[in-house]
């Protein structure tokens, strides 16, 4: 069983509305949320010890009104925990047609359209629901939202099993749009205060991967993970493996198994502290992600800093740019059909 308590996180700017904050917690888990983007802000597990460390970068308000400390989730901040939409990842060049018909977004990360565009759906207020083990979030994306068609109904529900966090993305349509919503939380399982990563473990279930362009936009290529520093479907040690391949990091779309069913997508496994992570999904890539663009500017909780592969991000999504991509997986959304994954968060001690 989980409990639910929630309390206020803070106040938005110019009279914007309250963030309510809400606590989760289990015999195993104990996992904060913010009503602001659907953040997850902290999310503490126990060692083999029983030691329990908070495994999530982040911080521990909404704003810091200051100029000397660059912290707090309505700064300029790379996603920290957040539900990511309309559509996460990159659209290149900002443009897609659907139905004939183009659509121009905004570039908000040259010279593509990333994360649902300037004001996606992590810099947003959402309306929250408790429920007896977790909490729902709903928000209906206005027609033109970001240069989005369609209105857009979505619900993101957040619930606690014992380990495991599951997470499930809910949406529907007025009109045909492209939808690809996912959780952008950055995890280091030695605890977030750690200097890097280099010491996890990482399995990734897929035997093919998306080449990338040099500014990160698939190529259309799906390309087969043998022989390559792609192939982690047997556990690497990451910072070894980065330095092997010459590797600056990953930040990458893994293809996994087609089934909308739930599969396993991967493993990490910190040997130190004895932490596992195990991820499923319905969804049919993961963006891995190693914190490349972390550079120890941003103050996170209790005066930690994050640089550079401080963190890494298990983003279960569709692949990037689908909309533009006729070859990869459907992305759009048509009036009467129903958006619905999950993804299952599974911690434990090895």
């Amino acid at each position: 069983m989980a409990s639910v308590t929630r309390a206020v996180f803070g106040e938005l700017p110019s009279g914007g509305g309250t963030v309510e904050k809400f606590q989760l917690q289990s015999d195993l888990l104990r996992v904060d949320i913010i009503s602001w983007g659907c953040t997850i802000t902290a999310l503490e597990v126990k060692d083999r010890q029983g030691r329990a460390s908070d495994v999530v970068l982040g911080f521990a308000e909404l704003e810091v009104l200051s100029s000397l400390v660059l912290a707090g989730y309505l700064q300029k901040q790379p996603y920290f925990g957040a539900v990511i939409g309309r559509v996460a990842n990159r659209i290149a060049k900002g443009t897609f047609k659907v139905d004939g018909k183009e659509y121009h977004l905004a570039i908000n990360k040259e010279p593509n359209s990333l994360h649902g565009g300037v004001r996606g759906f992590d810099k947003v207020l959402w309306t929250p629901r408790v429920l007896s083990n977790g909490v729902q979030f709903s928000r209906i994306s206005p027609d033109g939202e970001e240069g989005y068609p369609g209105e857009l109904k979505v619900w993101v529900t957040y619930t606690l099993d014992g380990g495991e966090l599951i997470v499930n993305y809910r949406a529907q349509a007025s009109q045909a749009t492209p939808v690809n919503l996912t959780n952008h939380s950055y995890f280091n399982l030695a605890g977030q205060a750690s200097p890097n990563i280099n010491d996890h473990e990482v399995t990734i279930e897929a035997d093919t991967y998306l080449p990338v362009d040099e500014t990160l936009i698939p190529t259309g290529e799906v390309a087969p993970v043998q022989g390559t520093a792609f192939d982690l479907r047997k556990p690497v040690e990451l910072g070894k493996h980065l330095q092997d391949f010459h590797l600056n990091g990953f930040d990458h779309n893994f293809c996994l198994k087609g089934s909308k069913e739930k599969h396993f997508c991967a493993r990490v496994h910190h040997a130190a502290s004895g932490r596992v992570l195990e991820v499923y999904t319905t969804q049919p890539g993961v963006q891995f992600y190693t914190g490349n663009f972390l550079d120890g500017t941003l103050k996170g909780k209790n005066g930690a800093v994050y640089p550079k592969h401080s963190g890494f991000c298990l983003e279960t999504q569709n692949w990037p740019d689908a909309v533009n991509q006729p070859r990869f997986p459907p992305v759009l959304l048509r009036p009467g059909e129903e958006y619905d994954h999950t993804t299952w968060f599974k911690f434990s001690v090895a």
